[in-house]
């Protein structure tokens, strides 16, 4: 996130109103983590990492500020209602279901991530699997033929030799092939369970989502 302060405001103040003294103190704090994170591993341990705390009334902007730097940092964010955690015996959270909420948005975000770097490899793949079933490539019956005469006719059969198959290509990405329905077998995920548990049982929970996940 190698953003200059002035930047961080000009991208909150395309979502919150006014506060411009907030804005600019989050901007520093948030550039200066940077600042710290970039110093080399020796010093940087001994870097304490300054929070911040804003203070105002309901509707101001904190938590909307707060969502809009996590996003610009590229972090997990999470919003408690302290009074869950001061009930905690009768219809309150435990305190160590923050960390393992904070940890499960961060997991699905990083996952989200990492779909993103490969959603183009995936887009390829899966119009190549279309294709195959539109316009099956040739099969190798096995009469004295090789195996490396059999690898080149899968590769004109894929990369682009086969006239039909090109045409199909191209008219699968302009479009006109979206109403025809075909038949494709694909892996089934497991379904998730959600399990209701009483308050401060949370772990135990967790645990049994594991067992049948």
């Amino acid at each position: 996130m190698n953003m200059p302060p002035e930047q961080i405001v000009a991208e909150l103040d395309k979502h919150v109103v006014g506060q411009a003294k907030a804005k600019r103190a989050v901007a520093i704090a948030l550039r200066n983590r940077w600042r710290r994170q970039q110093v080399a591993e020796p010093l940087r341990h001994e870097i304490t990492p300054k929070n911040i705390l804003m203070i105002g009334p309901t509707g101001v902007g904190k938590t909307e500020i707060a969502r809009r730097l996590a996003k610009l940092a590229d972090a997990p964010f999470i919003k408690i209602e302290a009074t869950k955690f001061t009930e905690v015996g009768y219809v309150g959270r435990d305190v160590d279901t923050i960390v393992r909420d904070l940890i499960d948005i961060g997991v699905k975000q990083t996952r989200e991530s990492a779909m993103k770097l490969v959603r183009a490899q995936a887009q390829d793949a899966a119009e190549e699997r279309v294709l195959d079933i539109l316009v099956p490539p040739p099969r190798d019956f096995g009469f004295g033929s090789s195996s490396s005469t059999s690898s080149e006719q899968d590769k004109e059969g894929k990369g682009g030799g086969n006239s039909a198959r090109q045409t199909f290509r191209k008219r699968l990405r302009e479009g006109s092939l979206d109403d025809q329905e075909i038949e494709i077998e694909v892996a089934e995920s497991a379904p998730q369970m959600e399990i209701m548990a009483p308050p401060g049982m949370e772990e135990m929970t967790e645990q049994i989502k594991s067992m049948f996940s």
